[in-house]
């Protein structure tokens, strides 16, 4: 009746949306009333609300007995039923808002929860719900709504990380269509999305009463056919027990399958266990989430009093501990509330005025004036309940989240793991990780063994493909040239070749079969764009493309490629000539630059061992015809170790010695490489590879439909109006022979299996320079493709076997020339390989010339100061200094004091060997 009589409020309520907030003076009480009236709004009947029933009353009573919570004031919570339906439960919460309540804990249901907060919201009463997770209840639309349990958006995200855990991408949902499910399913899908993953496909089921089993019979009949096996259901007990018992009779639950349900499931298991065995026998394997709440003494005190209080057969789930811990928080609350001065009072509401007198009773509705104050110092509590900390973020949600993941085993349960917005997925309960560093990396993310649907242990793929009939649409290039990679058989829709070889050998190793069809793609006149083609399967014309298609990063931006299959790489392809020896063959070892350092170095050398030896040594003196013969013939004997002239200075023995070693090196050089001209066939080429081709102005070939073309524009820098598109090897051929002079290419730049196998028959070409890319060739489908992550593992397993190179020597080794076919690189010696031994011949030198300067000089400061030199006008005396210089760099040296020297060492000498000859020279 009272339902009855509300209506016609509720039909109001829904038409005129939200109240605005005014307050009017009415009844004000005392600053700490006798009793203070919390509501209460929940389904008495269902899972969460048999239990939270139980445990608000014992909460009720436990904080009425505790004398220092609300000292002298009664804590009254009056309850009311919503019987599962939104509409009963709006009605419920107006009639508790009519008893001048301060609260209302609830509601239970998310549907409920959207509607009563904008009453809420109009009449400033807190809204606290132990059970409404629909995670947009969190915005800021409703702010008197406070969630005293977890959001489901936590719960999202604990799937999705195991989703991404176990290594699937691909996600079907079996959801109840209302503000629960679909914001729920919303929340995962946001969740899976951050971690590249995707919900294929969403199963609505009606939120309405009246589903039956053959609703859920064709829902799952759409999602069997289904490409993906990971199904997360989030649903009410009722109707996910009608969803697990028809998947079992449509074969859902078997191998292969994944289930995953929401902590639905959890509240019942840990309610009603044991369940019937027809219940369970219909989830096994199934993975079920379970908000997580740390053990503690007083957690086990409680639940020891809670088997007394029902006999041990209604069991307490997380959503009573919350239930329990939401009426504590509601009493610490009011007491601060209390303490900091509030006072309980209700003002009518302006905008209820035009309705007085109506048999509605609007004007019952009173604003709670302390509202403000009082959610306020909800949202600051801060104590520890049963479900641990119970404490408030800046976005009014709980701290801590976390959930177990329980795997259904036979008649129970397991626990494998944990989740935790702290450190992710972890085999150790969160609390535990908390003092810790976070740590999210993937190999701390751990979770313990499962047991599968069917009752193995072994992970799912998570996915199959649909049997519907449909075949896999894959496209494979028309060429024109270059057919034993791929090309079509005349006259029908087979194709044969390399690749497709690759391709059938590498999908029959799938241990499961894969519909598909060849589509050709191009006109077969010029090859495709390999480009084009990677766009199609990103748009989803094709499901995927078979061919010699290179994995190059722009393409991977948009597919997925597998394994390679075939190396590759950009080469450079010219012309060449074989040189003979001819009469000019024994200068060919040296380039240019070489013999000329060479030759200054002999010259250098001679005049620097002339200059240090020629004051001492009487074969570096002469008339200056003389000199300059001997300075000559003295540095090129020096080349065949033939010189007949010694040295008599330290210096100059120093700095022949050292030349004397780099001759040593340069002749042993010019003799290795002049013996490997002469006897070793010597290939040319003007161009040495990809850096002179683009420094000159030439043109050059590549392949039509190549990623060449754009590679050398946007990498390499070489204009467009130099690059000529080619089709066939005869082409190529035709062009290179024909050079740039007759309207041909200089060279061809090509993937490497190209080129090698274009060399195969054509002998007047070489490679030249190096591979100056690294690729490969692979299968393209699209994004996140689970086809490609199992095609990748069968080709690494045709590589390990030998199966890839026996496909490979049947279609690609044809070769017909001879083996003289080596990249052509120059055989000269060039500076820089003796750079070094220059380098140290030219210090030595330097130093020698040093020393010998100084040495001078100050013999030449000696002449000054011995007054040698005349002290006549400026002019005359710099020219006589000069004079001097020059006389004592060309003056022989004085013989006498160095044969002094040698004789007193001679005697010295002889006076220590003989040791037995006395002073007279008796022995």
């Amino acid at each position: 009746m009272n339902a009855i009589r509300h209506f016609p409020l509720v039909l109001w309520f829904l038409s005129s949306g939200v109240f605005s907030s005014h307050g009017l003076t009415g009844n004000v009480s005392s600053t700490r009333p006798a009793v203070v009236n919390v509501g209460a709004i929940f389904s008495f009947d269902s899972t969460i609300g048999r239990v939270a029933k139980i445990a608000i009353q014992e909460a009720v009573k436990d904080v009425n007995s505790n004398s220092t919570l609300l000292p002298g004031t009664k804590l009254v919570v009056k309850m009311r039923t919503s019987n599962c339906s939104g509409f009963v439960g709006m009605v419920g919460a107006l009639q508790l808002m009519e008893t001048e309540t301060v609260a209302v804990i609830g509601p239970q249901s998310s549907v409920v929860a959207h509607t009563i907060s904008h009453v809420a919201n109009e009449l400033q009463v807190p809204l606290l719900s132990f059970a409404a997770t629909d995670p947009t209840l969190s915005s800021l639309q409703f702010p008197y709504f406070v969630r005293t349990t977890r959001s489901d958006s936590y719960q999202m995200t604990a799937i999705a990380e195991m989703v991404d855990y176990y290594g699937w991408k691909d996600v079907i949902v079996v959801f109840l269509d209302d503000d629960y499910g679909r914001n729920g399913v919303s929340a995962l899908d946001d969740a899976i999305a951050a971690r590249r993953g995707r919900i294929s496909y969403k199963a609505g089921i009606p939120p309405a009463p009246g589903v039956n089993r053959t609703d859920i019979i064709d829902i799952l009949i759409k999602v069997a056919v289904m490409e993906s096996r990971v199904i997360v259901l989030h649903a009410y007990p009722d109707v996910g027990f009608m969803v697990f018992s028809v998947a079992q009779y449509l074969g859902m639950m078997g191998d292969g399958y994944v289930w995953i349900a929401t902590d639905w499931l959890s509240s019942v298991l840990d309610s009603s266990s044991p369940l019937p065995p027809e219940n369970m026998d219909s989830m096994q394997g199934v993975l079920v989430l379970r908000q997580h709440t740390p053990d503690s003494d007083r957690k086990r005190s409680f639940l020891s009093r809670w088997n007394k209080l029902n006999g041990g057969s209604l069991g307490l789930h997380s959503y009573g501990l919350y239930a329990y811990d939401t009426v504590w928080l509601v009493a610490h609350a009011i007491n601060s509330f209390f303490e900091e001065g509030g006072r309980i009072s209700f003002s009518s509401d302006p905008n209820l005025r035009f309705v007085q007198g109506s048999t509605l009773h609007l004007e019952e509705l009173k604003i709670f004036d302390g509202g403000p104050l009082l959610l306020k110092k909800i949202l600051e509590s801060n104590f520890v309940g049963l479900t641990g900390p119970v404490k408030f973020n800046s976005d009014k949600s709980l701290v801590f989240p976390a959930y177990d993941i329980i795997n259904v085993i036979g008649t129970g349960f397991r626990v494998i793991g944990h989740w935790s917005n702290y450190s992710g997925l972890s085999t150790v309960p969160p609390e535990t990780l908390y003092s810790r560093p976070p740590n999210r990396s993937s190999a701390n993310q751990q979770l313990f063994g499962v047991v599968w649907p069917g009752e193995t242990v072994i992970k799912p793929r998570g996915w199959v493909f649909p049997n519907n009939g449909k075949q896999l649409k894959i496209a494979v290039p028309r060429r024109v040239g270059y057919r034993e990679f791929v090309s079509q058989v005349p006259g029908t829709s087979t194709f044969k070749g390399f690749c497709i070889d690759v391709f059938t050998a590498a999908v029959n190793l799938l241990p499961y079969a894969v519909p598909y069809q060849f589509i050709a793609f191009g006109d077969g006149h010029e090859n495709p764009s390999y480009s084009e083609l990677v766009e199609l399967i990103s748009a989803g014309v094709f499901d995927g493309a078979v061919g010699d298609i290179t994995i190059v990063t722009n393409r991977t931006k948009t597919v997925d490629f597998t394994q390679p299959y075939v190396s590759s790489g950009l080469v450079v392809v010219a012309p060449f000539r074989k040189l003979n020896t001819g009469a000019w063959a024994f200068l060919r070892p040296f380039s240019g630059l070489m013999w000329g350092v060479t030759a200054a170095f002999f010259l250098l050398v001679g005049i620097v061992v002339w200059i240090l030896e020629h004051r001492t040594n009487d074969e570096f003196r002469g008339p200056p015809k003389q000199q300059l013969i001997t300075i000559l013939w003295f540095s090129l004997s020096t080349l065949f170790f033939a010189h007949r002239e010694s040295t008599a200075s330290a210096l100059g023995r120093v700095v022949l010695i050292i030349w004397l070693f780099v001759v040593l090196i340069i002749n042993s050089s010019y003799t290795a490489s002049l013996t490997s001209i002469l006897t070793v066939q010597q290939l040319y080429s003007p161009i040495k590879g990809i850096e002179s081709l683009k420094e000159s102005d030439e043109p050059i070939g590549y392949q039509v439909g190549s990623f060449a073309e754009n590679y050398l524009i946007e990498e390499i820098g070489i204009p467009k109006s130099r690059l000529v598109s080619l089709g066939t090897p005869e082409e190529y051929a035709t062009n290179l022979l024909s050079g740039p002079k007759k309207g041909g290419v200089a060279a061809v730049v090509d993937e490497l299996p190209y080129v090698e196998l274009f060399l195969s028959s054509q002998c007047k070409f070489r490679i030249v320079g190096q591979e100056f890319t690294k690729s490969g060739w692979g299968f393209a489908f699209p994004r996140d493709s689970a086809l490609a992550v199992d095609l990748s593992t069968a080709i690494l397993a045709l590589s390990e076997n030998g199966d890839l190179q026996r496909i490979h020597d049947k279609w690609l080794t044809k070769s017909t020339c001879s083996s003289d076919n080596a990249e052509i690189d120059s055989d000269r010696l060039h500076l820089k390989s003796f750079s070094g031994l220059f380098l140290l011949c030219g210090i030595t030198c330097f130093i020698a010339l040093l020393i010998y300067f100084l040495q001078i000089m100050h013999k030449f400061r000696e002449a000054a100061r011995a007054g040698r030199i005349a002290n006549e006008g400026p002019g005359s005396s710099r020219s006589r200094s000069l004079q001097t210089l020059l006389s004592l760099m060309d003056a022989k040296a004085d013989p006498s004091r160095r044969d002094s020297k040698r004789r007193k060492i001679e005697i010295s000498l002889s006076d220590g060997i003989d040791f037995g000859k006395d002073p007279d020279g008796r022995q």
